[in-house]
């Protein structure tokens, strides 16, 4: 068929097909794995292995180019089961080890293994590298960051799968793909293109039947229909459209229709990996230095508005990040930008924390992370700002229980807009149904951000916490003048103590002639 051709007859060092079930394309690939195999080195002949998720996968790759082999070699080829060395290098050891394999070897000298799903064995793989519904391999990712280092010595691979859901290794791969980041050969086949290209016929010739319009549209009806209500696990198996499933909160889609590269966010480099170490005053200028130069000037643009705060604490494994919004026109959150620290000093944190408080048109509100060492910063946020103004936060599956949905209808309804990042993009994904029957963020996430470290969806915790901060109306806030128990001090003349930046108590004066 059409797809099948199009499919063999790309000759690209990179090529991945992400498809419908039934489409023919590990056949096709079977024949022209064959065809290889069965070449000399001069006719570019080359070993070839195959990767399936399953082993029974695998020996049904084998018949396939065992049913080819005796039409290019005139004989049925012998399989082989038994075992291949495979040498490969982890954590710096040469590895030697064998394992269970399916085999045809051919007069050429080359033959086609179909080995077990390991990582590290197909680091160790030279030839052409066939990775097969790559998506329901059990460590997708480390298979495909695997294939990556085939390269090297001129190996070439073929990636083949339908989708297994939008949080899958395999459709970031071909999300990448699209945008440019890789050089892979990207084919698509869907259900609907194996059948106009004569799917439908070519069952009818197996099955002998007898192909008529009629017979096809039901056919094909009968199908879809399998399928029943599960409309979204029909456009993953027949239409290669990825599922949302799985207990995700935000779909993809409805998170990057509410980014702007207008709005940032704003990663604090450690200065030195001795910064905590560093004398107070030293600290505090070169935080200071920081927040002028990146923070300030995107304060000073910012409309007057009532801001909110959302907060996610972290000193050392995870980012602590705060989201600085507020509502505009069409009850838009607009999150201007997030301030993520990772491994700041906690008396830098609070320093910043207090700038942008400070600095902001008007604070109405904070919602801080205060559990564990968040529970300090928060409640000297709340002694800073006021007990009105700061929600020291101690999240429960009651609390998300009612801010999670009104979370995640702001992306369904477009009242968000949020700095377009991959990490934001990231961590908001993470959201899931939780045993408990609340959405929220697994204890055990842990992902890898786009500088390598490790993240725990800190850039959605600070936006959830903002959206609550929001939610309601403003907070405003008052003031009532201090009395000297006995006394009342006139309006006009009067004094009272407050504490300064170092905590030392100093006496403010209050005299109405000198204004």
């Amino acid at each position: 068929m059409a797809h099948q051709s199009a499919w063999v007859a790309d000759d690209a060092p990179l090529k991945l097909n992400e498809k419908g079930r039934r489409t023919g394309i590990t056949w096709a690939e079977a024949q022209d794995d064959t065809l290889i195999a069965a070449a000399s080195r001069g006719a570019g002949g080359d070993n070839v292995f195959y990767i399936g998720d399953t082993k029974e996968k695998g020996l049904e790759f084998i018949g396939y180019c065992a049913h080819f082999a005796k039409f290019i070699e005139g004989n049925i080829a012998d399989i082989w089961e038994g075992e291949t060395e495979v040498e490969y290098v982890e954590n710096g050891q040469r590895v030697v080890e064998r394992l269970a394999s399916y085999t045809i070897r051919f007069a050429s000298g080359y033959r086609i293994s179909a080995l077990a799903s390991r990582p590290a064995v197909i680091r160790g793989l030279q030839g052409v590298v066939v990775i097969d519904e790559a998506a329901y391999h059990n460590n997708v990712k480390a298979v495909i960051d695997a294939c990556n280092a085939l390269l090297i010595w001129g190996g070439r691979i073929r990636i083949i799968s339908t989708h297994n859901g939008v949080l899958n290794a395999f459709n970031e791969l071909v999300k990448e793909i699209r945008e440019g980041k890789w050089e892979y050969s990207l084919h698509r086949v869907t259900f609907d293109d194996a059948v106009a290209n004569g799917l439908y016929e070519r069952v009818c010739l197996v099955k002998g039947w007898k192909p008529t319009p009629e017979a096809k549209q039901k056919w094909y009806n009968k199908i879809r229909a399998t399928y029943g209500t599960r409309l979204d696990v029909m456009r993953q198996e027949l239409d290669a459209i990825p599922l949302e499933g799985g207990g995700t909160m935000l779909p993809i889609a409805w998170i990057e229709a509410c980014m702007t590269s207008d709005y940032k966010l704003i990663q604090w480099e450690n200065p030195a990996e001795d910064f905590v170490d560093w004398p107070k005053p030293a600290r505090q200028a070169e935080m200071e230095l920081w927040l002028r130069d990146n923070i300030l000037p995107l304060i000073e643009k910012l409309p007057a508005a009532s801001y909110g705060i959302g907060g996610d604490f972290a000193l050392r494994v995870d980012r602590a990040d705060y989201a600085v919004g507020y509502v505009g026109p069409g009850m838009i959150l607009n999150v201007p930008f997030i301030v993520e620290f990772r491994a700041c000093p906690y008396d830098q944190q609070k320093q910043a924390l207090v700038f942008i408080g400070k600095n902001l048109p008007r604070l109405s509100r904070m919602v801080l992370d205060a559990g564990g060492n968040g529970m300090v910063l928060a409640q000297e946020m709340r002694q800073e700002f006021g007990a009105n103004r700061v929600d020291e936060l101690m999240a429960t599956d009651a609390w998300y229980r009612e801010f999670s949905p009104k979370f995640r209808e702001r992306f369904e309804s477009k009242t968000f807009l949020i700095p377009k990042h991959p990490d934001v993009t990231s961590d908001l994904k993470q959201f899931q149904m939780s045993p408990t029957g609340v959405w929220k963020i697994p204890s055990n996430v842990r992902t890898t951000g786009s500088d390598g470290k490790n993240r725990h969806a800190d850039s959605g915790i600070a936006l959830i916490n903002l959206d609550a901060a929001m939610d309601g109306p403003p907070r405003e806030y008052d003031y009532t003048p201090a009395k000297i128990p006995g006394r009342t001090a006139p309006a006009e003349n009067w004094r009272m103590r407050m504490t300064d930046d170092d905590g030392d108590y100093k006496d403010v004066a209050w005299n109405k002639g000198a204004f």
